[in-house]
């Protein structure tokens, strides 16, 4: 399930810090490092690992590579909790309900 590659991608604290500048639009590792104390190679684990749970894609511009969040993994994350979006209004509700005779 490409569900579990991308939290499984997104669980680790560096790779969601580097997801997040990259959210804020693109650019490339030497960049992306800047703020992060890791090392380029580990740098490029991470955007390995963000690229194959498919968070991010990488454009070769010449010499360089810019790296983006690509919409595709994005939309997946939003249909899997779209799954759950009407689940949890019943269930506040429901706590609020026991909440309230609790109180009584």
């Amino acid at each position: 399930m490409i569900e579990n590659e991308i939290f499984k991608a997104l669980a680790d604290p560096t790779r969601r810090a580097i997801f997040e500048k990259l959210a804020a639009g693109g650019m490339n590792a030497s960049a992306l490092r800047e703020g992060i104390a890791i090392s380029q190679p580990a740098m490029s684990q991470h955007l390995s690992v963000l690229r194959g749970a498919g968070l991010v894609r990488e454009e070769r511009q010449g010499r360089f590579v810019n790296y983006e969040v690509d919409p595709e993994g994005l939309a997946l994350i939003a249909q899997w909790l779209a799954k759950y979006r009407a689940y949890w209004p019943q269930r506040i509700e429901a706590l609020k309900g026991l909440l309230k005779e609790m109180d009584q």
